[in-house]
């Protein structure tokens, strides 16, 4: 599969992959190798590759290059979603958050919500996402971050919202973009008058980077007065 993957790669692509990512000596990514794969190409590979099983995908998601990891996240979500061990794939999940795997911030937004947020409405419980929001690891806290996202799109603030009081001093940019990213997503699809509030009572404190995401959808004179409030 490695080998498909290497000869279906381009070079172009792989430089520009590694500019975007970040990955020169002190940024975020610094190290990262890339094949120059397009995600919609790993994606089908992905739905062709689905009942892969745990052990090789643990095995994908050892691999040097971002795109072989990216592909077996989205074979584990699939799995995940067409498979009855929903458990297994969620701890394998966790594994590879934990070894660092799960290391950029593409490869938290394509799987954080979809396997463990999902998992975790499921279970009618937030918990985990604040341990891992509590993180100083910069990876970790974002899957504490976007994992909400599952609430959100069952129509649930609350777990965001409990998150918000772990990260809202964070000003990493990674993290402010997820923070106010997500708070827009409540804003959209739960309640805006909630998003309204949180600002009312927390605009002050926030960056700028998350507030600027955060009123996106918000009109003209009400970004303006929540600019304003820092």
């Amino acid at each position: 599969m490695v080998t498909t993957l290497i000869a279906a790669g381009t070079v172009e692509r792989a430089a520009s992959s590694q500019r975007f990512f970040k990955t020169g000596p002190g940024e975020y990514g610094e190290g990262d190798r890339f094949l120059g794969l397009a995600v919609p190409a790993l994606r089908s590979y992905a739905k062709h590759l689905r009942g892969l099983p745990a052990p090789v995908v643990r095995e994908l998601l050892s691999d040097d290059f971002h795109e072989v990891r990216m592909l077996a996240l989205f074979v584990a979500t699939e799995n995940y979603r067409r498979l009855d061990d929903r458990e297994a794939w969620v701890a394998l999940y966790r594994d590879a958050v934990r070894a660092g795997r799960v290391n950029n911030w593409d490869l938290v937004d394509c799987s954080a919500a979809v396997l463990l947020g999902d998992w975790l409405v499921r279970s009618d419980s937030f918990d985990e996402l604040l341990v891992w929001a509590s993180s100083e690891a910069l990876w970790e806290r974002r899957v504490g971050i976007i994992g909400t996202q599952a609430f959100i799109l069952a129509g649930r603030s609350d777990a965001l919202l409990a998150v918000a009081t772990l990260v809202i001093d964070d000003r990493r940019d990674l993290i402010q973009k997820a923070f106010g990213w997500m708070l827009r997503e409540v804003g959209k699809r739960v309640d805006e008058q909630v998003l309204l509030e949180f600002l009312e009572a927390n605009a002050a404190r926030m960056g700028r980077t998350a507030l600027s995401y955060s009123i996106e959808r918000l009109s003209k004179e009400q970004r303006s007065y929540f600019r304003a409030l820092r």
